[in-house]
């Protein structure tokens, strides 16, 4: 018996599929057999020929067959013999045209809905049937599934207006657009606000929108004396996602003086043992089948984000900082001298302005300061992500609290998706689930959250053994995580005058686990001392601004990674071709030391373990090559090879700067920073630059946050 087919359907309706099968199909040969779930093709008198007997050693027939797993209908072909079916190459050729011709890709969006008319619940139900039965189930589910909507309406607006996005940003200054290579559609210099000029001195230092991740910032820069409000649409410490890190990583938060090591305790719900790795490779040949890789200091703690969310906001209320929430972002209008934005508070409907020295956009992939000022290229994938934490209801043995899934696959591509799964024990019995996929950003297919959701509700008892019925549910947990793909450190505009982004509104992610709070958090002493320094010296203009990024060449040239994650929008590929692909470099790191599969997954993956693992992959998988080529195409190839050659270029500048920079810069700090405080900016930049991604040497245990800055500017610490 040999498999000599393996299809991927993208519908869920497998009775639609066996039917088409069994009565619609000819193969053009050979007998239809009906079985349950297809038929069997035999060989007829008129598919021999006319001289020659049919021999015991000939094929016998062929068995079709379809089954369903991830809402999605796969089919394969088995032949009964070693010796090929008359005609097969065209009967199979056949099958595959019909059935790509009869089942489609099809990308369903939600509904135009009126919430004036009906409940969301009631307006969704047709739709997505049990994303609305078990959202009915949780607290304040009605208001998070509006949310949810509302979110991915945002997101498919983004996505298919790219060259005319909402324009939000107004400029009394000058107009910016593309031009001389820049990326941004421009500012506006129309405007029917007053006039920012002509207003008094701004009233904050620092206007965050954004409060989740603009929280642990604007705690920070708040703590460093700087007068911060803080903008948030949802009542203030809601989150729609829970979040993990590293207890070396977040030891940062503890260095910047932002919370006590007492603190930090309070705030982690588990630490377990050990995070497990591992893709479904059933389908795979045992060459690339991989082991589970054991990553036990990746993601291992889980954090109580709201509470974490609260301790932040009182941080910065207790040191002058303000925060008004259920308030929406309108415009934003800038001056010479500040920038003035205007927001609408939601629920009195009540609109007012506030002026600052600085805006931040903290606002995410919703943000459409960061569509404005990208246009086109804001962002290039994303992960579409849902999930829930759940209190109770399963059963015992199901799962091991001291354990979590960092990165898991039950089956194959579905529905032009590979999905992935995450989870991780919070307190007690409560576990956070999250399923997303790597995704390319595209008009026709944006990625839906509704649609995954349909998905999560429907074969979660697939991934984990659960009666759905009798799980208690605590919340939801959704997102669109972006991704852009950089080939050198500013071809993504991140600030303009008096404007900077930060979180995933800059894009600040990990390319494989896409975790925009672990990138924040690993870099947030790299970007409060440059913003520190800018505020400082008054330096907000868009050309320092831009400067104030934590891009990384080894994350940047790991993109590639992430695309060959990606089904092309309207292509087919082999179902197997990704978990494949994923089982290949898993399984090297799996016989890696464990730190090289920590650091890689950390960010801190230097040119030469990156050339050594590259090299041994493709001396396992050679098929890679030629499926990076089918995913990334030409243009792709060559603009990563732009970022291959930068970050070998990064490497060598690292290797020779790196030893004697920072001893540099801390010589000349007094004498340069006071008479060149721009040109102090960008050395400062660049220390930062060369030494990011490194493994750090020792621990720091500084509990002023003004010490570590002033610490951080006079030593450049690696």
């Amino acid at each position: 018996m040999r498999e000599v087919l393996y299809l991927e359907i993208p519908t869920a309706d497998i009775a639609a599929v066996r039917s088409w099968l069994q009565t619609d199909f000819e193969p053009g040969s050979g007998e239809k057999v009906l079985t349950p779930e297809g038929f069997r093709l035999k060989i007829t008198t008129a598919t021999t020929t006319s001289n020659g007997g049919i021999s015991e050693k000939l094929p016998v027939e062929l068995s079709v067959f379809v089954w369903s797993v991830q809402r999605t209908t796969y089919l394969k072909v088995f032949r009964w013999a070693d010796q090929a079916f008359p005609s097969e190459s065209r009967i199979l050729q056949r099958l595959t045209t019909a059935i790509r011709s009869r089942f489609p890709h099809h990308y369903p969006e939600p509904p135009a809905i009126d919430l004036s008319q009906q409940s969301i619940f009631a307006a969704l139900a047709p739709y997505y049937p049990l994303t609305v039965k078990y959202f009915q189930k949780m607290p304040n589910g009605e208001y998070d599934l509006k949310r949810a909507y509302w979110w991915e309406q945002r997101w498919r607006e983004g996505v298919r207006n790219p060259q005319q996005p909402r324009q939000v940003v107004f400029s009394g200054n000058r107009e910016w657009g593309i031009g001389n290579g820049e990326l941004g559609m421009g500012i506006s210099t129309q405007s029917n606000s007053p006039s920012p000029s002509s207003s008094p001195s701004p009233t904050y230092d620092i206007i965050y929108i954004g409060g989740a991740l603009g929280a642990i910032h604007a705690a920070v820069m708040a703590k460093l004396g700087y007068k911060v409000l803080l903008v948030e649409r949802m009542p203030f410490g809601r989150m729609n996602r829970e979040w993990n890190i590293s207890r070396d990583e977040i030891q940062s938060l503890v260095n910047l003086g932002l919370v006590t090591p007492a603190e930090l305790e309070s705030i982690i719900a588990r630490e377990y043992k050990d995070g497990f790795n591992k893709f479904f490779d059933g389908n795979n040949p045992a060459k690339l089948r991989s082991p589970v890789l054991h990553t036990p200091t990746v993601l291992n703690l889980a954090l109580d984000s709201e509470k974490w969310l609260r301790l932040c906001g009182q941080k910065l209320q207790v040191t002058g900082g303000e925060i008004w929430d259920e308030t929406e972002f309108i415009r934003a209008d800038i001056s010479n001298s500040q920038v003035v934005v205007t927001v609408k508070h939601l629920p009195s409907q009540t609109e007012k302005q506030v002026s600052g020295r600085l805006l931040v956009d903290a606002m995410g992939t919703a943000s459409p300061i960061a569509w404005q000022l990208n246009g086109g290229r804001a962002f290039d994938s994303v992960c579409p992500t849902v999930g829930a934490v759940i209190d109770q209801g399963f059963e015992p043995g199901v799962w091991d609290s001291q354990y979590g899934d960092v990165l898991y696959s039950h089956g194959d591509i579905s529905r032009g998706r590979q999905l992935i799964w995450e989870l991780f024990p919070g307190v007690g019995e409560e576990l956070t689930i999250y399923l997303f996929h790597y995704h390319e950003v595209n008009g026709e297919n944006p990625g839906s959250l509704l649609e995954m959701y349909e998905d999560f509700f429907t074969i979660l008892p697939e991934y984990r053994r659960c009666d759905m019925d009798q799980l208690v549910w605590k919340k939801p947990t959704f997102g669109y995580i972006p991704g852009h793909f950089s080939v050198g450190s500013s071809d993504r505009t991140i600030a303009f005058d008096r404007l900077i982004a930060i979180g995933d509104a800059a894009s600040l992610q990990s390319p494989l686990v896409f975790t925009g709070f672990g990138s924040l958090v690993r870099n947030l002493e790299r970007l409060t001392t440059l913003l520190h320094t800018a505020l400082k010296h008054d330096l907000l203009s868009s050309s320092h601004l831009n400067r104030i990024r934590a891009y990384q060449s080894n994350v940047s040239v790991t993109w590639l990674f992430s695309k060959g994650m990606m089904v092309p929008t309207g292509k087919f590929l082999a179902p197997q071709q990704i978990n494949a692909m994923l089982n290949t470099f898993f399984g090297l790191l799996a016989d890696e030391p464990l730190e090289v599969a920590d650091n890689f997954i950390k960010d801190r993956c230097d040119w030469f373990t990156f050339n050594r693992l590259a090299i041994k992959a493709a001396r396992k998988n050679p098929a890679l090559l030629l499926w990076i080529w089918q995913l990334a195409g030409p243009k792709d190839l060559f603009r990563w090879l732009g970022n291959y050659f930068n970050f070998g270029r990064h490497a060598l500048v690292s290797t020779l700067l790196g030893a004697w920079f920072p001893h540099f810069l801390n010589r000349i700090n007094s004498w340069l920073e006071p008479r060149y405080p721009a040109l102090w900016l960008r050395l400062l930049a660049i220390n930062y630059a060369i030494n990011a991604g490194k493994p750090r040497s020792r621990q720091l245990t500084k509990v002023s946050p003004e010490t570590r800055i002033q610490k951080s500017e006079a030593r450049i610490l690696n």
